[in-house]
């Protein structure tokens, strides 16, 4: 794969938030790339090209490496240290190695992606997302035909994270993807928000972005990233199986154990924020249904 050099210059050097939303807002029904065009399906136009402000998607959001509470990853998040950073690519690769972050962004090209956000708790956002295809990433590594899966690993580190002081998890946190999901399009390697880098809270300063699955499935701040031809057991599905599959897909049909998925609650509305129908695979159900033909979606879950 050739080297692909990204742009320099960010969004926030040139748009602050306020204009950023105008601008996303007079868009209308313009689809800016596959993330926008899928998120304008979703949702009316309102719900889908106005982002929430950086305070809603910064200061509430589940990071437990921090903390249990919504706030608790925005409170602690300058205890993390983001530099130096390098990403472990091996496995099933051609060229595996221990990446630095700053080559990894000299090497791939970002762009901005606006996506609806779903947790697996029945609320929801919209994130303007700056990032680069995980496709591209596993390229440039070169996958080899043996790897059906992606293994994903957040960094271990406790004298920094406080959460994983606590052993009510199996450290370090866990994700996996298969290799058609990890190859869609759609799939992001985030490493910024509204043009600005990667907050600590949000994953900093690299994390995976799946639209149309759970937010659990989006890992924060990877350290590895493994090419296996074993299905990977992440962290929730080994916490309790019962509740949390491997797939996760947004899918409004198929009940949590303990609460209803066919609705969530929208962040940003204070105590009257609205609850909308949920969409089958978050509203990416055209770009990604073709993935699932066949299983047994109450099931593989």
């Amino acid at each position: 794969m050739a080297f692909r050099w990204k742009n320099t210059l960010k969004e926030s050097d040139v748009t602050d938030e306020a204009l950023f939303l105008n601008r996303r807002q007079l868009m209308g029904g313009a689809a800016a790339g596959l993330g926008l065009a899928a998120a304008g399906r979703a949702a009316s136009a309102e719900e889908a090209l106005t982002p929430n402000s950086w305070e809603d998607i910064t200061q509430y959001n589940n990071f437990y490496e921090f903390g249990t509470g919504k706030s608790d990853p925005a409170t602690y998040a300058d205890e993390l240290t983001t530099t130096p950073w390098t990403v472990a690519i091996d496995g099933m690769v051609d060229r595996p190695g221990e990446y630095a972050f700053e080559d990894i962004m000299k090497a791939m090209t970002t762009e901005e992606r606006i996506y609806r956000f779903r947790c697996v708790e029945a609320w929801s956002m919209v994130i303007p997302w700056n990032g680069f295809e995980l496709a591209d990433l596993l390229d440039f590594a070169g996958v080899q035909d043996s790897a059906k899966y992606v293994r994903f690993e957040t960094l271990y580190r406790p004298s920094e994270f406080r959460g994983q002081r606590s052993g009510w998890i199996d450290w370090p946190y866990v994700e996996g993807l298969r290799m058609d999901e990890a190859m869609h399009p759609l799939t992001l390697m985030a490493t910024g928000i509204y043009g600005r880098d990667m907050p600590n809270q949000n994953g900093a300063p690299i994390r995976l972005v799946v639209p149309w699955k759970y937010g659990f499935k989006s890992i924060k701040s990877i350290v590895r990233i493994t090419l296996t031809d074993e299905e990977p057991v992440n962290t929730w599905q080994q916490l309790q199986p019962s509740e949390y599959g491997f797939y996760a897909n947004v899918n409004p049909e198929v009940d949590h154990p303990r609460w209803s998925q066919a609705t969530e609650r929208v962040i940003g509305g204070g105590l009257f924020s609205p609850r909308i129908p949920t969409l089958m695979f978050n509203g990416y159900e055209e770009e990604v249904a073709s993935l699932y033909e066949g299983m047994d979606l109450t099931v593989q879950f």
